[in-house]
């Protein structure tokens, strides 16, 4: 006999249903979140461990129970939006923070070899490792061609959130080796969009010509918002910047123009973090103005609606099967392609335009970190049938093992004495407490 009555209301029953998952995420993500810093790694690696666990392969066989009951059809397709809020807004937070013009005539044309170096070699790889695999693991109807392409395209993939969110943790994200990685790695995920929009397409049979349409509205889209749409918000920053205080009307300009970024990019193929981001590169980019806007917004968003987007990529992920000699050897052939692609192709471009060893492989781990990106691209890619769960499933742990490889292979390369003087550097000869980042990147 139950103490609580039956809620009649449907929204009421949702409610009810989704609040008690959404404290298990927070608690699980924050708890595992402060292992990942004590054994001094970034939190969102925690998270990332956190949304695996809550799924099939640990919840789901200990308390399979209580993993369905917490996580429903219904509750699931709550989280699903809640967490592509979460992603959209937090890209539209990185890409207000970072500036898209080249510090100087050479950053840009760097920026460049770095993103060849990190899509091209990952790619041939990836594509080598989806040939030898394709026999056993891809779903029938896909073509070794479209599974190649796409677990090339997958480990090509940089987590630029996730890049973005060490540098920010760090204080590095104005540093010449923060900036060049992630001009890079914008580069190189921008890339994997399109890639992804004309595979996606493909796979669908909607035609080449579809593909190419889309990414043509994505290009229209992007001039608009960098040229009509950031002259029409410069006033907002200057009002900003002569008060000192971004107030709420302010905040509904703002939020009005990343959602409806996100949604129109959502609108014509591109996922929506790619709208936020752009929106982002929009936003006026007075120092006081910025600085604001994080502070406003980013410890919520990180701590709120991104644990969502770990949680539902873990309910899709299922690891128990991993222990065959068969899944086994396909996880090694993929992360060895992922990390001889990424770390070592990255380093040896960076080599190549005159940086250091020790700064070229600082930025090859950077590189090779995929965390949310990666995520983000096979979600789409189960959801279309393109890999099967397996195949996801590994690229999960993929996605966890080089994010977990990303800082101590940086620390290796950088010493903590050489990243102050980055540091210092970075900031000039201002105070580096009067930076523009986030209340959570000093935590």
């Amino acid at each position: 006999m139950s103490f609580f009555n039956t809620p009649t209301d449907k929204n009421l029953a949702l409610l009810l249903d989704v609040v008690p998952a959404v404290l298990v995420v927070l608690v699980a993500s924050g708890v595992c979140g402060r292992l990942a810093v004590a054994l001094r790694q970034p939190r969102v690696l925690g998270e990332m461990v956190a949304g695996v666990l809550l799924g099939p392969t640990v919840l789901g066989k200990l308390w399979p129970h209580s993993q369905t009951s917490f996580f429903s059809a219904d509750v699931k397709s709550v989280l699903y939006v809640w967490s592509t809020v979460g992603l959209t807004l937090f890209m539209f937070l990185v890409g207000s923070g970072f500036s898209h013009k080249a510090a100087d005539a050479r950053e840009g044309g760097r920026a460049a070899v770095l993103a060849l170096s990190g899509i091209g070699v990952p790619l041939v790889l990836g594509m080598g490792v989806g040939a030898a695999l394709h026999g056993e693991m891809s779903l029938p109807g896909v073509g070794m061609g479209e599974f190649c392409l796409f677990l090339g395209g997958a480990l090509s993939i940089t987590a630029f959130p996730m890049l973005a969110r060490i540098l920010y943790e760090r204080n590095l994200q104005h540093s010449r080796l923060g900036r060049l990685s992630l001009l890079g790695a914008s580069l190189d995920d921008a890339a994997a969009w399109c890639f992804l929009a004309v595979l996606t397409a493909l796979h669908g049979n909607q035609g080449l010509g579809k593909a190419l349409g889309t990414i043509a509205l994505a290009a229209l889209f992007s001039l608009v918002m960098l040229v009509f749409v950031a002259r029409a918000l410069k006033p907002l920053g200057e009002r900003v910047e002569r008060t000192g205080r971004l107030g709420f009307d302010h905040l509904y300009i703002v939020l009005a123009v990343v959602l409806a970024a996100g949604w129109f990019t959502d609108l014509i193929g591109v996922y929506s973090v790619f709208g936020g981001f752009i929106a982002g590169l929009s936003m006026p980019k007075n120092p006081v103005f910025v600085a604001a806007l994080h502070q406003r917004m980013m410890d919520m968003v990180c701590v709120l609606m991104l644990p969502a987007f770990f949680t539902f990529s873990g309910l899709n992920t299922q690891l128990d099967g991993i222990g065959g000699w068969s899944m086994l050897i396909a996880f090694l052939l993929m992360l060895a392609a992922a990390v001889t692609g990424k770390y070592t192709g990255c380093a040896l471009a960076m080599r190549s335009i005159g940086f250091s060893w020790r700064e070229s492989w600082a930025v090859g781990g950077l590189m090779n970190a995929r965390g949310l990106m990666i995520l983000i691209f096979i979600n789409v890619g189960l959801a279309d049938h393109i890999i099967s769960r397996d195949v996801f499933s590994l690229l999960v742990l993929v996605a966890v093992v080089t994010t977990g490889m990303a800082l101590p292979l940086f620390r290796w390369a950088i010493p903590e004495t050489r990243e102050k003087q980055l540091i210092a550097a970075a900031s000039g000869a201002s105070d580096p407490s009067d930076a523009s980042v986030p209340a959570s990147a000093r935590s």
